[in-house]
């Protein structure tokens, strides 16, 4: 039997203009087929290879801090079923480098297929949430994300932010998608007809549909943080600890005074700080076109 051409929702495509913060994923609903849910998890590592932009980032931002002798550590915030992370290790360890990766979700189904993959040395998962490990004094050398802003509201963006300083030492990479015409209609196109036994296509264009735009994300940002628009279609935020403060976290535990945030002033979105428990019920896992 023939493939009937690729239908992508032309109307949806016209109204990017305003971020569909209401959209929902399929793999958000709690009942959501489970068998379906565990193809998408394995499907973000296809999908990641491809448009993530990891691989550059890691040689651009990451490896340079790293050490053959001296451990670093990285925090991946809303890892999902664990793709980057496992990547990151990966490349750390080929380069004959030392970093210790850390990867937190809430979402008990994408811990479960996290952790049913075989272990990888300096990988470790919990299940968790970015506040939970500010109420511990964890620190760590870096701490990513890999397409988690558009699952955020307003306060839970604000409440990101604010965790990410709490946590890091170093560098800050907090990577999703852009949202336009281009990306709605090239990822429609470009995943059909692959991925029909996953929600990938699907929630992957209600993703992009709730994305941020560069200048939206630029609107928030409290003082201290920038965005920068990457291929394809991807931003990133940035955020660097002062120096006082980048000198040897240990991704353990760095005292009272890892309570405190930096010297720039974190915006309080919405009037409230500090990462909450977002909108979706795995609104931390980064699931979209291509999640950690």
């Amino acid at each position: 039997m023939g493939l009937s051409a690729p239908h992508v929702p032309a109307r949806r495509a016209r109204s990017l203009r305003v971020r569909a913060s209401d959209a929902v994923e399929i793999m958000d609903d709690p009942g959501c087929d489970p068998e379906r849910l565990a193809r998408t998890y394995a499907d973000f590592r296809i999908v990641n290879a491809f448009v993530s932009g990891w691989r550059g980032m890691y040689r651009r931002d990451i490896r340079p801090a790293l050490s053959r002798t001296r451990p670093r550590t990285l925090l991946d915030i809303g890892s999902g079923g664990g793709d980057v992370a496992r990547a990151l290790a990966r490349w750390a360890a080929r380069d004959g480098l030392q970093l210790r990766v850390t990867a937190i979700d809430p979402d008990a189904r994408a811990h479960a297929y996290a952790t049913a993959r075989p272990p990888l040395p300096g990988l470790s998962f919990r299940r968790a949430l970015s506040s939970e490990l500010v109420a511990e004094g964890a620190r760590f050398d870096f701490v990513v994300s890999n397409h988690v802003l558009h699952h955020l509201g307003a306060a839970e963006l604000g409440g990101l932010l604010v965790d990410s300083e709490r946590l890091c030492a170093g560098r800050v990479l907090h990577s999703d998608i852009e949202r336009s015409r281009s990306a709605y209609l090239g990822f429609g196109l470009a995943t059909w007809p692959f991925f029909r036994g996953s929600f990938i296509r699907a929630d992957g264009l209600t993703s992009i549909r709730r994305s941020f735009t560069a200048a939206e994300l630029r609107s928030v940002l409290p003082a201290g943080w920038r965005v920068t628009r990457e291929l394809p279609s991807r931003l990133v935020l940035h955020w660097e600890a002062p120096v006082s403060r980048s000198s040897g976290a240990s991704g353990s535990r760095a005292g009272s005074g890892s309570q405190s945030s930096s010297s720039t002033v974190p915006v309080e979105i919405d009037g409230r700080a500090g990462q909450t428990r977002p909108e979706r019920s795995s609104s931390a896992t980064g699931s979209g076109p291509a999640h950690a």
